[in-house]
């Protein structure tokens, strides 16, 4: 059993215009996309990205919705010429999404990879900001996913899943884990409520907006369970799990238990090894009873009678992934995830403040406390919404997690040559590697692309050639490095067979 599959997270960013809040925020976010493509050489225009294979209608429970009955913002494969939208060198796609930013990560194999390509995002986004800081008034970015006032704004996971595995144990198998999961991984939020109606803090920045189990929607009825089914793989082979219900993280150590543990759930799913009934009777009401009790003493009722915690839900869940693993073995990456879950679940067992350095909501909840200690603050006080905001910025002289981090208060699982290698490179194991290396090498002759297709003006046969690349493993370094470097771009397409 290993916690290596395809992966990848996507992150909208929140924007301001530093003395403008009335800001077009679209126009904004299509400034920073551009900003950056311009300063690298890349196509940020109409046609960047290849929208033929994208089918958000199509629902795992086995239907697709009508075209007509979609809200506007479900209809992601329509394309809008006025919206900016770029693929970068390291395979990441940068665009404006429903009026934000977002950084979606190349695929990778595993949760640390993914949580350097996502920090990588944060190190483009900075840059960004640098360039535009440059020209007033500017743009900020942040690294969250509320503005406090009642807006939301996604950070979604994408994990591959065998296509044998039934979608109902899928759903049955991870909603109990997802109500839990946000006490290891949530990024906390001053205020209780969609709009902070009321004064308090929580654990997850995302659970009050959660309104349905299991859901085809993102950004309105959202559902713990979302059920798009748009692999961008053999569809015959594979789903796409695609999960909108975690926070953006900056800590490496949440970032990368949110990723494996999850990934370990999903492989017990696949391999029919729940064994046991860990139903939540309850689970959107649940999720905001966990998010709302930063002390992690809430019960959630399951649907045998039992009254669990969710550091219990995760170690129930815990003993399931260890007992596996002990029976069909192990790797390294699957070794540091079940270290950092167990470690983490046993930290939130005695006193969570204790786990500051490795999760974002306790870190950003100890900070706000020694505020209120100090000036007397009641959680309602504008200084500490203030302060929950900043510590998002994605400047490091201005975001205070970034701060806390270089003043070695956070546990750093990554180096900061890794993450800036990872700007300008792609994932060597999946086809991310061709996807960024053709954009690097042939920028002129890619007329779009998209995560399973590149496609390409020949000038030598004199037509256009769509390179499909469905399957995420082929296509790496190993495979495609000397066609790249020989520098003949019909010449590559003719030996990938497009």
């Amino acid at each position: 059993m290993s916690v290596r599959r395809v992966m990848g997270i996507e992150t909208e960013y929140g924007i301001a215009v530093p003395g403008q809040p009335w800001a077009n925020p679209m126009a904004a976010s299509g400034e920073v996309v551009t900003t950056y493509a311009r300063a690298h050489g890349l196509r940020a225009g109409h046609g960047a990205w290849d929208y033929s294979d994208e089918h958000p209608l199509v629902d795992a429970r086995g239907f697709e919705m009508p075209r007509a009955r979609a809200d506007i913002s479900q209809l992601t494969d329509a394309e809008d010429p006025s919206l900016a939208n770029v693929v970068l060198a390291n395979g990441a796609r940068l665009y404006v999404d429903h009026a934000h930013p977002e950084y979606s990560s190349p695929e990778v194999t595993s949760p640390r990879d993914a949580v350097v390509w996502d920090r990588a995002g944060e190190l483009v986004m900075r840059e960004i900001v640098e360039r535009l800081a440059r020209r007033e008034p500017g743009i900020n970015l942040y690294k969250n996913n509320t503005d406090g006032k009642g807006a939301s704004y996604g950070t979604h996971e994408n994990y591959l899943v065998t296509r044998a595995t039934p979608f109902d144990r899928i759903v049955s198998g991870l909603t109990p884990f997802f109500v839990a999961r946000q006490v290891m991984c949530g990024a906390g939020r001053v205020g209780i409520g969609q709009e902070s109606e009321r004064a308090g803090y929580q654990i997850a920045s995302r659970s009050d907006f959660f309104e349905a189990s299991v859901g085809l929607e993102t950004t309105f009825k959202r559902p713990i369970i979302n059920t798009r089914d748009e692999p961008h793989a053999d569809p015959d082979q594979w789903r796409r799990l695609h999960v909108i219900i975690g926070d953006a993280n900056q800590a490496d150590v949440a970032n990368l238990v949110k990723l494996g543990s999850t990934s370990l759930v999903l492989r017990l799913v696949e391999a029919g090894a729940i064994d046991r009934d860990l139903e939540v009777l309850h689970p959107v009401e649940s999720l905001k009873v966990v998010s709302h009790d930063p002390t992690c003493r809430a019960t959630v009722r399951l649907r045998d009678g039992r009254d669990l915690t969710a550091v219990q839900i995760l170690t129930e869940y815990l003993e399931m992934a260890t007992t596996f693993v002990q029976r069909e073995g192990s790797d390294p990456a699957t070794d540091e995830v079940l270290y950092h879950w167990e470690r983490l679940v046993g930290l939130l067992a005695g006193d969570p403040m204790d786990a500051a350095a490795d999760i974002d909501w306790v870190a950003k909840l100890a900070l706000l406390q020694r505020y209120r200690d100090r000036d007397g603050l009641a959680w309602d006080d504008h200084r500490l919404r203030a302060i929950d905001i900043q510590w998002s910025d994605v400047r490091p002289d201005k975001g205070i997690f970034h701060k806390l981090e270089a003043g070695g208060r956070i546990t750093r699982l990554t180096s900061d040559e890794d993450v800036s290698a990872a700007v300008a490179s792609p994932p060597a194991d999946t086809r991310a590697w061709l996807r960024g290396r053709i954009v690097e090498a042939f920028g002129p002759q890619v007329i779009s692309a998209s995560w399973d297709s590149v496609v390409l003006r020949l000038p030598r046969a004199g037509r256009v050639a769509r390179l499909s690349m469905l399957d995420p493993l082929a296509f790496g370094r190993e495979a495609t490095e000397a066609l790249v470097s020989a520098g003949d771009i019909d010449d590559l397409v003719a030996t990938l067979g497009a």
